[in-house]
């Protein structure tokens, strides 16, 4: 007898450090993604690629929250699971961490095709902050790591193309206020994942998108990335693109990961006419390849390199012990930096197939590039011939209205609110009312009001909207305080950046609740370089919180730290340190032992000219949690204390020094 596919639900318990609570100021300025291009390099790009690359690129990451309440500690922790399943594949799916496939199974080789993390430990590396490395993840919003990569996804069961059961994932992305979703389908018998993703742009106006499938594959020295292509867009973190030829590039075959010494993308010129592919091979010709319809144009290689920042940063995400990984990724684009117009009304939709493949070795590893990208793609064609990909893509597009039955995960209450307001008509992803929440509560109540309510207690202000019709219904609202706030922070992430600030200053005449509007006008200082006055209002904001802070709980506890980060980098930036010890001095004893605090108190002693008391800091060892891609602050910090090298457990550069 045949096994037929299966879905169910399981638990899947790792080693796992909290997310812990969203950061309560609205995010004004955005993080710094390190994948943004000088002025210079555009000059010599394509201009498809160019003007593509200055579309409509973020200006902060309103409505989203930061995640930074994470640590480095962690505990067996129990994971709700999907498990897709046939006689030889199993697919294992997070739906509360964005969907992610975390493990990919071949049953009759025993092989496991993704890189599988063996813990979950959040790192500094999405737009929004917390992301984890490993497995399967979908990208979307802008460029960088998705927002939801932490966050739950709604999930259900659908009827399959062939009469059997796939998985639904969606949710509403609320960077660029487009809903979206994932089918995963595996037939009977298959040895490939089919993976059908269709967003939707339901609005009048027009829409930037950014979508790329990362997937996480084991590296070692014999590893070989191979794709249709002979020539590749390079970007090393040094803030320039170029193109350079494939394999070889700087004396070194850059298809193996391990033959580069610091981080790189390779964002491959794959011809139109070509079938969309990429593959990591081991040296006896096994692994994973990746395929889709045409929609999916782009194919790039993230490697961390075999360096000493890459390394450190590989140890960072996993545990000690455990394989490297690079990812081999697919997108809208050619890179990872543009985004790509989707009219009003319109949509995007694709299918894409991941699945085992075995090469010959001698091809694959060959000296011939033409002859080992021949042979992988021969193999791809004996084993999932292209025309069976786009049928299988024709096959699933019908289904993709089929409304889910059994749900199996609940996401956000955001798209919730958008179709109460907006009545849009989303066949197939339903975001019903029952998932509307208490962070949405506020913003129901003035749609149905016209009236922005006060808190029922003193809490920190809930999330902002920062969409044109949210702005507008704040406009119009009764302009108590509270309004005024989430009014001047639409405003900011409208580009009305004056507006915004007489928004604030009108709320701060009556607000009983001062300090986050006078954070959102030191911020608004520091944009327009007035770092006293930034420095004044930080230091009264923080004296007010403190004043109002209500108990030790998590979400006073958040705002806090928060707070008194930002205020405590504005008073050293004004030279202030003796105000800036005073912030420092009425944190929580448990958030001065964090690892961003203990690097903030290394800087303030610095900057008091306690050298050796900052030296003792690092030599005592901290981690910092929360340390951000591409970041140099350690680095900096160490330069200010001592010309010692910087200690191998501080080095996380990405980029050749001086880069």
């Amino acid at each position: 007898m045949v096994a037929m596919t299966t879905v169910r639900r399981t638990v899947l318990t790792l080693p796992a450090a909290p997310v812990g609570p969203p950061n309560p100021l609205p995010a004004l300025r955005p993080l710094d993604e390190m994948h943004a291009v000088d002025e210079r390099s555009k000059q010599d790009l394509p201009r498809e690629m160019a003007r593509q690359i200055g579309y409509e690129p973020l200006r902060t990451l309103l409505p989203v929250r930061v995640l930074d309440g994470y640590g480095r500690r962690r505990t067996e922790t129990p994971l709700d699971a999907i498990v897709i399943e046939n006689e030889r594949l199993r697919a294992t799916v997070l739906p509360g961490l964005g969907g992610r496939i975390h493990s990919l199974h071949h049953k009759p080789t025993g092989r496991e095709l993704l890189y599988r993390n063996p813990v979950f430990q959040p790192a500094d590396f999405a737009l929004n902050g917390a992301w984890y490395s490993g497995g399967i993840e979908w990208n979307i919003g802008a460029t960088g790591h998705t927002t939801l990569s932490c966050a739950p996804l709604h999930a259900a069961v659908v009827p399959a193309p062939d009469g059997g059961e796939m998985v639904r994932l969606w949710e509403w992305e609320r960077l660029r206020d487009l809903p979206f979703q994932v089918d995963l389908w595996l037939p009977d018998g298959s040895d490939f994942l089919h993976v059908g993703v269709r967003i939707r742009n339901p609005h009048e106006r027009p829409a930037p998108v950014y979508w790329w499938s990362n997937i996480a594959v084991e590296e070692h020295e014999t590893t070989r990335v191979l794709a249709p292509a002979d020539e590749a867009w390079h970007f090393g973190y040094e803030r320039s693109l170029r193109r350079v030829p494939v394999p070889e590039f700087r004396s070194a075959d850059r298809t193996y990961p391990l033959r580069s010494e610091y981080p790189a993308d390779y964002f491959y010129e794959v011809p139109a006419e070509a079938r969309k592919w990429i593959a990591s091979l081991d040296a006896d010709g096994h692994g994973l390849v990746q395929t889709s319809t045409d929609a999916l144009r782009g194919r790039k290689l993230f490697l961390w390199g075999s360096g000493r920042g890459g390394r450190r940063w590989q140890q960072w995400l996993t545990e000690p012990g455990t394989a490297g990984y690079a990812e081999i990724q697919a997108g809208l684009a050619r890179t990872q930096l543009e985004h790509v117009r989707l009219d009003g009304g319109g949509e995007f939709s694709w299918l894409e197939s991941y699945g085992p493949l075995a090469a010959d070795p001698a091809a694959v590893h060959g000296e011939d590039w033409n002859a080992a990208r021949a042979e992988v793609e021969n193999r791809l064609s004996q084993a999932l011939p292209r025309e069976a990909v786009d049928a299988a893509y024709e096959a699933w597009r019908p289904c993709a209205d089929t409304e889910p039955g059994e749900r199996l995960a609940t996401g956000s209450g955001w798209g919730a609110l958008e179709v109460l307001r907006g009545g849009h008509k989303l066949p197939g992803t339903p975001f019903d009312e029952s998932t509307l929440g208490e962070e949405q509560a506020p913003w129901r109540e003035l749609l149905r009001t016209g009236v922005f309510p006060a808190p029922r207690r003193v809490v920190p202000p809930g999330p902002s909207l920062v969409a044109p019709h949210w702005r507008d219904m704040l406009e119009t609202a009764p302009a108590e305080p509270l309004t005024e706030y989430h009014l001047g922070v639409a405003q900011w992430h409208a580009g009305d950046l004056a507006q915004a600030v007489r928004s604030w200053e009108r709320g701060l005449r009556l607000a009983p609740s001062r300090w986050p509007l006078l954070r959102c006008l030191a911020v608004a200082d520091l944009e327009g370089r007035q770092t006293t006055r930034a420095a004044d209002r930080y230091a009264e904001a923080f004296d007010d919180l403190c004043q109002e802070r209500r108990d030790d709980g998590a979400t006073w506890t958040s705002a806090t730290a928060a707070l008194g980060r930002e205020a405590i980098a504005a008073l050293l930036a004004a030279r202030r340190t003796t105000e800036a010890r005073a912030v420092w001095d009425r944190l929580r004893p448990a958030v001065q032992q964090r690892g961003r605090f203990r690097l903030a108190e290394a800087q303030l002693l610095t900057a008091e000219g306690r050298k050796d008391e900052a030296r003792a800091i690092f030599d005592a060892g901290f981690e910092v949690a929360d340390l951000r891609e591409g970041a140099e602050i350690l680095e900096d910090v160490w330069s200010r204390i001592t010309d010692e090298p910087l200690p191998e457990a501080y080095d996380y550069r990405m980029r050749p020094a001086g880069g």
